[in-house]
């Protein structure tokens, strides 16, 4: 199996789209590791395993339907498999196999049987010390966009995932790109005041456009780069909008875009930019605060 990611955008071919078979049923508060899926254990209404199927199956009846060859996970008995991106992520024409909280450890056993073909010396795995996961990666043709949290924050809270070492150690393994580092805001009680990863709060498409929430980034100085790298060509959303995940979007070419059927304003600028936009309905996942991008691991993306 060919490995290649060099954007957001290229012609998707070959795609891992996440499973939630045997799932392990609805997790106590004390297990859970972002808020949002902690509030919706209080409130009794955590997704259950069938309704996550039934949209992760709708999404690759979609994705398979525009030619994308979709593999899932090998089943893991009661482990929550659905977010693929974050166990890896493809760069250039390697994939990095991310060092994830310890909750999510086991997750990789459920990849690593789709990529037995693959070259292990196209293989990364970052060392000790090191922390990475593959929603905070993001490959923009020679530029990697990764979302992070600075030492202080990383020990502060559960829902920072990504370490400020880990901005070292991609530039160490891809010395030909430039890595561009964008502090998140976090919170571990407040799922409208915490970006988990950069693709819960911009999703970067392929004529130039962007869809932002802007207080999901930290420093005002990565808030002002995103509005000056967009200008003209960016959307910004609430805090409401980041929280039923219309930024986590995937695009399956640099004209089509997969969205959800309620983000009604995204969807409506989306097809003024020129998008064709094909929506399928996400809202049981997104209660684990993670859509599309998230559930999607793109292995080849063609030019």
């Amino acid at each position: 199996m060919k490995l290649r990611a060099v954007n957001e955008w290229d012609a998707l071919h070959t795609v891992v789209v996440g499973t939630a078979a045997s799932m392990g049923g609805t997790p106590s508060v004390e297990e859970s590791y972002d808020p949002k899926s902690k509030e919706h254990i209080l409130a009794g209404t955590f997704p259950t395993e069938e309704d996550c199927q039934s949209e992760l199956n709708g999404l690759t009846t979609l994705l398979s339907d525009h030619g994308v060859t979709v593999l899932r996970p090998r089943v893991l008995p009661d482990v929550n498999q659905i977010f693929a991106r974050d166990v890896g992520a493809v760069v250039d024409d390697r994939l990095v196999v991310t060092r994830m909280i310890s909750d999510r450890s086991q997750e990789w056993q459920g990849i690593s049987p789709l990529l037995d073909s693959v070259n292990p010396n196209h293989l990364r795995q970052p060392p000790q010390g090191v922390r990475v996961e593959g929603g905070d990666v993001m490959p923009m043709n020679g530029e990697l966009w990764v979302g992070y949290s600075a030492e202080e924050d990383f020990h502060a809270f559960t829902t920072a995932r990504t370490n400020e070492a880990a901005l070292d150690w991609l530039s160490d393994e891809f010395p030909d790109w430039n890595v561009r580092g964008f502090q998140l805001s976090k919170s571990d009680e407040d799922p409208k005041a915490n970006a988990l990863h950069l693709d819960c709060c911009l999703s970067v498409l392929a004529g130039g456009h962007a869809i932002f929430h802007a207080d999901g980034l930290k420093r005002e100085e990565d808030r002002k780069a995103l509005r000056d790298a967009f200008q003209g060509n960016l959307l910004e959303v609430d805090a409401s909008e980041m929280y039923h995940m219309q930024c986590n979007l995937i695009s399956i070419s640099p004209e089509d875009v997969v969205s959800c059927p309620t983000f009604g304003r995204v969807n409506d600028q989306l097809k003024a930019w020129g998008y064709r936009v094909h929506t399928t309905p996400m809202q049981e996942t997104a209660k684990m605060e993670g859509l599309l991008r998230c559930v999607t691991m793109p292995l080849f993306r063609q030019a």
